[in-house]
């Protein structure tokens, strides 16, 4: 059988919406390869460098923006967020799929990419809850940030929803194994083309 190229199936949503355990469960089922952000933002309790994030400093992290180590990075909440490449194109063109969890401006970073094999294997997916009510009782529901915390997100999560019809696909979150049948559905789906068959054989 000839060989297909890999999907970079990138996925973005506000705080709340889900979206982080869908990606991971993705990966702990080996149906994609998750790809570690880069942050500057301090560790959150039981989080692990290499594992949840690669944590750097400010410093270290404009070193690599500079030194073109990113596809995407933006700075989102006070805190710089990127994707290095070292965790995407080698993948990609060995043929397998890589999830990655990223904001809206990381996102139309990558439709911007002007590498053709970013644009080949580009995906994109945005989910959301059912409506403003819902994302605020999951963003409460978190436990972990202050009420100013929850009060900057829930701001910044509603101007994220705005972005939603720049995205192929869009997910309404309801349960987690329903929002997780529709996840993994698409990209599933998006392994049958046929142009990536084509564009394997080139």
């Amino acid at each position: 059988m000839r060989k297909r190229t890999g999907i970079l199936f990138v996925v973005s949503g506000p705080s709340g919406s889900g979206k982080t355990t869908l990606c991971r469960r993705l990966a702990e089922e080996g149906l994609a390869s998750y790809s570690i952000s880069c942050t500057t933002r301090a560790p959150r309790p039981g989080e692990r460098d290499g594992v949840d994030y690669f944590f750097r400093t400010r410093e270290d992290f404009e070193r690599g923006v500079s030194q073109g180590e990113f596809i995407e990075h933006a700075e989102v909440h006070g805190n710089l967020y990127g994707t290095l490449k070292a965790q995407v194109l080698d993948k990609i063109a060995a043929g397998q799929d890589v999830v990655l969890d990223i904001d809206v401006q990381g996102a139309g970073q990558v439709r911007g990419c002007a590498d053709p094999l970013i644009g080949g294997a580009l995906v994109d997916l945005f989910v959301m809850p059912e409506g403003d009510e819902e994302l605020r009782a999951r963003l409460d529901g978190r436990g972990t940030d202050s009420a100013e915390v929850i009060g900057l997100r829930l701001v910044n999560a509603l101007e994220e929803v705005a972005h939603w019809p720049e995205y192929r696909y869009r997910l309404l979150s309801t349960t987690r194994e329903e929002d997780y049948a529709s996840f993994r559905a698409v990209l599933l789906t998006e392994r049958l083309k046929v142009s990536r068959l084509l564009a394997a054989k080139g």
